[in-house]
């Protein structure tokens, strides 16, 4: 069943919610956004790749729905700046969905990793979405109800050999920042969760393995599935 049809078939889960999802303009960012609009919802995509991002909102009849702001996640003002926006054009913040992110460069081991490298991932990965959580529940506490979603990987659950050093730390490290928040962050009403999914053939994922999509597909499928061994 598509998405499109089940949003119109069920009650739209998400009438009158206002979300912020950074790396919006692609991948797991842009199909989240097209679902939350068909469940209702008024969108902001905030991410550093503007010409994906204009050419998405332009699919949209209105800016009421769905709008564009640039927004690099280890700039502080950047990401402050997307959350105002959001508040300023929409009246109010009720979820934040932290999902931007990078692979880093590849690399075939440890003794080949960068501290340069290393650092980016992390910097991306973990401190963007610590100021994502942090400037969204600068406008949630007050209002005392919200929901932080972050972005995490199989990577935080098991061993993917397709994922490098820095990228499986730091998907550790959301899912650690995720747990504290949880408590934190629950007196306020404020629901926090990490989602850690398998494989998916992004543009992230297909460029850093140099793969089209269909070839990530059937390698995600390959290693995926339990061919019926149990």
């Amino acid at each position: 069943m598509s998405s499109s049809h089940s949003a119109t078939s069920t009650t739209r889960r998400l009438e009158g919610k206002v979300a912020l999802i950074t790396g919006g303009a692609s991948g797991i960012g842009e199909s989240t956004a097209r679902l939350f609009v068909q469940h209702g919802a008024k969108v902001l995509i905030a991410d550093v790749q503007d010409e994906l991002g204009h050419a998405l909102c332009q699919e949209f009849s209105s800016q009421e729905t769905f709008s564009y702001v640039h927004c690099d996640v280890t700039n502080e003002s950047d990401v402050k700046n997307a959350v105002d926006t959001a508040v300023s054009k929409y009246g109010k913040l009720d979820i934040m969905f932290n999902n931007a992110g990078i692979g880093g460069k590849a690399e075939s081991g440890i003794l080949t990793s960068t501290n340069e490298n290393f650092k980016r991932v992390f910097d991306v990965n973990v401190f963007g979405s610590f100021l994502g959580a942090k400037h969204a529940a600068r406008v949630m506490i007050p209002a005392k109800k919200g929901c932080i979603l972050f972005t995490s990987s199989g990577a935080s659950v098991c061993y993917m050999d397709t994922a490098s050093n820095a990228y499986t730390a730091s998907k550790n490290a959301v899912v650690g920042l995720a747990k504290n928040l949880c408590v934190e962050l629950g007196q306020y009403g404020i629901r926090v969760n990490s989602i850690s999914p398998f494989g998916v053939a992004t543009p992230l994922f297909t460029k850093s393995l140099k793969l089209g999509k269909k070839e990530a597909e059937e390698l995600i499928s390959s290693t995926g599935n339990l061919k019926g061994w149990f």
